[in-house]
């Protein structure tokens, strides 16, 4: 499901069009460990998979890849007196997070993700909500 930036709420929008950062271990998705995908929140477009999420002990929903690589977009980011790596959406070009070389797994990476410019659906919802073919990442 799409959303308008106009139907965003006020952290969405400060997140996603403004470049914000949502507050650490107060944001909708940072315990979440059920089985789903994390969408953009306004392209829909699959980003995240719960399978590849962990709990990297900063506040945010942490994970070690995204589903599809061409679906983001890594861009230099030196705001705030630091160097850091923004990840945004390809599609809609949101701002998401950040990505980290101090995480887990084969590649070493923490992709720091806002909640508020993700939604997750869940395994059990993922074919009526028009994600069906993401359902094979949960029958592994």
């Amino acid at each position: 499901m799409k959303k308008n930036v106009n139907e965003l709420n006020k952290m969405q929008f400060e997140v996603t069009q403004k470049n914000g950062t949502e507050p650490p271990f107060k944001n909708e998705y940072w315990d979440e460990f059920a089985d789903g995908i994390y969408v953009d929140i306004i392209s829909g477009k699959p980003l995240f998979s719960s399978k590849d999420k962990y709990d990297a002990g900063c506040g945010w929903p942490s994970f070690t890849k995204p589903i599809d690589q061409s679906e983001i977009e890594e861009k230099k980011d030196t705001s705030h007196f630091m160097i850091r790596t923004e990840v945004r959406s390809n599609e809609a070009d949101s701002h998401l997070g950040h990505v980290f070389d101090d995480g887990p797994g084969p590649d070493g990476l923490r992709y720091c993700i806002n909640s508020a410019a993700m939604r997750f659906i869940r395994k059990e919802d993922l074919e009526k909500e028009g994600y069906g073919k993401y359902q094979k990442l949960f029958n592994e």
